[in-house]
């Protein structure tokens, strides 16, 4: 298997932002109803941006159900721990997901990566892009457990091609209940690993240490004067970062929730956006994952109400049925969907 590198397009691009707070309100309120007064509140943002449209759906997984991460060859092999919902692109791969433990995978385009490769005939285990998100939350809880896995096994990542011809080229971001976040590169060939609490924010190429540095820069200029406001990878990160460390931590929760939603506005790429009547990544849609109370909220760019799913509703014990939103007729969902949730398939990744 050859390293895989990614399409020279332009224009793609996907932002990542984390709300860590304490709701410091003394007493319920209708508004609060699903978070407990004084307690914390971790909200995952995350936009999809891309040039065409790419239909998604969201499937909601039991534990129990045996998974592979390949169709043939040396493969890993698991079997689910954990109830998750996930975010399904083609119906064929795992764009992000949320298990029902409070951990949280997103997946992000990442022009210039390069995977570690198995060499033929060889026994090494290749995991494909498809199901990656999926092998980590049906299987763990904790980032510090994601980071064990990484830094202790040895593997090959595949990745089909989508959208005509172009090579998946992924990194992810992960966040658990605790609030720590990693974020997970391939370059050269190597897996790169950044952990913490501090890593609130994620975009596209180039590096993370690259995109860091830069920050560096911004973190000199007075944000309040000034901001960049393209929609680059670079400037996208500035802004998110800008952004979320300039709003109150101590927000009861749907205050928490309207500042990571206008913040995921403020990082979005307007719908069917053009330059130079060249068609570039918009928005196609955003979610955000609410890691405390199991809830996962999701907008289509071209809707004008938020729906959710809420797992802790759900029966996610083995033997249940695997469910699906089928979003391919675009209706306008809003509020909880649950009862929408349909009896279905499991998705057929697309190895």
């Amino acid at each position: 298997m050859k390293t895989l590198q990614t399409s020279d397009k332009f224009g793609f691009g996907c932002s990542r932002v984390v709300y860590n707070g304490t709701s410091d309100h003394g007493s319920p309120c209708t508004k609060c109803a699903t978070a407990t007064p004084g307690g914390k509140v971790l909200l995952v943002g995350r936009t999809l941006d891309w040039m065409n449209p790419i239909p998604t759906d969201v499937y909601v997984y039991p534990a129990g159900i045996e998974k592979q991460s390949m169709s043939e060859g040396a493969m890993l092999k698991w079997k689910s721990k954990y109830g998750s919902v996930l975010a399904v692109s083609y119906d064929g791969g795992a764009t992000e997901g949320m298990n029902n433990q409070g951990l949280v995978m997103n997946g992000l385009f990442c022009r210039g990566s390069q995977y570690p490769a198995a060499k033929p005939d060889s026994d090494t285990p290749v995991m494909s892009l498809a199901v990656i998100v999926s092998f980590f939350i049906d299987q763990y809880t904790t980032v510090d457990e994601v980071y064990d896995w990484f830094q202790n096994n040895k593997f090959g990542v595949n990745g089909a091609t989508f959208d005509s011809g172009t090579v998946a080229t992924i990194h992810f971001g992960l966040t658990d209940r605790t609030g720590n976040n990693l974020v997970v590169e391939f370059y050269n060939g190597q897996v790169s690993l950044y952990k913490g609490e501090e890593l609130v924010v994620l975009t596209n190429e180039p590096a993370y240490s690259v995109h860091q540095a830069v920050q560096q820069y911004w973190d000199a200029i007075d944000g309040q004067s000034m901001l960049p406001g393209s929609h680059s990878s670079f400037d996208r990160f500035i802004r998110g970062t800008y952004f979320i460390n300039h709003v109150p931590r101590n927000l009861p929760y749907w205050q928490a929730y309207a500042a990571i939603s206008s913040i995921m506005g403020v990082v979005t790429v307007p719908f069917l956006y053009e330059n130079d009547g060249k068609t570039l990544s918009s928005t196609q849609w955003r979610s955000i994952s609410d890691i405390i109370n199991n809830r996962y909220y999701f907008r289509f760019a071209d809707s004008y109400a938020d729906f959710w799913v809420d797992l802790d509703k759900i029966n996610l014990s083995e033997g249940a049925s695997v469910l699906k939103l089928d979003c391919s007729n675009h209706q306008v969902y809003s509020g909880c969907i649950n009862d929408q949730l349909k009896p279905a398939a499991p998705f057929t990744p697309m190895y």
